[in-house]
């Protein structure tokens, strides 16, 4: 087999409660009948590994004509990594590119020195009643690579590997688990993966990795004895061999991880950076708005309007 052999029965699970090192709590908002549920950065907890921001969108059920429409706006220092479950975004931005992602698939953007994006549903979707449930999350990169100039990979559902094991379906998105690399090109060592799983099966957790973290998006798991229910966040003690068990409606869960940085991040707004001064850089280049003058641009085909720079 070319993935962990303790998805067999058997999984070490003689690790106490204390393995689990932080335990977060996703703090709720409603954004105009759409709920966002936010797990890092936590106040215990800056970040998983390279994992610095982590939002769930949804679920939500929106009418027809209805959709979402976050306008253009800029990132700097990180990579947007936006995964779905149900619905679609149209995402476009100051590299040129122009797609709609859909459930299984990654959009993968990375900053670097500066780039601007706007994601709304798309017009298909809007032209019925539909859904809109999935996970976007930042990736802090590392200080050689926050002057990079940006990038923008998609890869769809058929190119991202999967495992299929004792009840246990993983799809890995981004890095290397289980044996398995994803095809995103990465800047550091990371991994992250969607993972379903049937009542009562058990998923051991990648233990190559030095931070390593879990987030229960439906249904339910225990670790060392103890029942966790949707949504949270565990982030858990390097080095420990952690294995988790569903529970009776079985669970989905996002697992991720890690090196950590090489050292803490400031992040104000939608800019992340190694130092305070990238970060009044890039906000004197957007307040400017002189568009493909410096740091930034407009996304392609969505020029008309922007997000000022907060007060």
């Amino acid at each position: 087999m070319s993935w962990n052999p303790a998805f067999e029965p058997g999984c070490p699970a003689d690790v106490g409660i204390d393995a689990i090192e932080t335990l977060i709590i996703p703090r709720s908002r409603d954004i105009g009948g759409f709920e966002v549920r936010r797990a890092l950065p936590a106040p215990k907890r800056q970040m998983v590994g390279p994992f610095i921001f982590f939002d769930q969108a949804g679920p939500a059920e929106l009418l027809t004509g209805q959709g979402i429409d976050v306008r253009s706006h800029p990132h700097i220092g990180l990579g947007t990594v936006t995964y779905l479950f149900r619905g679609d975004f149209h995402h476009r931005d100051s590299t040129g590119a122009d797609q709609i992602i859909r459930p299984g698939e990654l959009n993968w953007m990375v900053a670097g020195r500066g780039v601007s994006h706007s994601e709304r549903t798309s017009v298909a979707a809007r032209s019925g009643p539909h859904s809109l449930f999935g996970i976007q999350t930042w990736v802090a990169l590392p200080d050689r690579h926050e002057d990079m100039a940006p990038l923008f990979e998609h890869h769809g559902k058929a190119a991202l590997p999967t495992i299929e094991d004792q009840g246990v379906s993983v799809r890995l998105i981004l890095g290397n688990a289980y044996g398995k690399v994803s095809p995103a090109t990465m800047f550091s060592e990371i991994f992250y993966a969607d993972v379903q799983l049937a009542a009562g099966s058990r998923l051991p957790m990648p233990d190559e990795h030095e931070d390593r973290g879990i987030y229960i998006v439906e249904g339910s798991i225990s670790v060392a004895g103890q029942d966790f229910e949707a949504p949270q966040m565990m982030v858990f003690r390097a080095g420990d061999k952690i294995t988790i068990a569903a529970g009776d409606r079985g669970a989905r869960v996002m697992i991720l991880g890690g090196a950590t940085l090489s050292g803490p991040r400031y992040i104000w707004w939608n800019f992340v950076a190694s130092s305070q001064e990238r970060i009044e850089q890039a906000k004197a280049e957007w307040r400017a708005q002189n568009w493909g003058q410096g740091r930034f641009d407009l996304p392609v085909n969505d020029r008309n309007e922007h997000i000022p720079l907060p007060d």
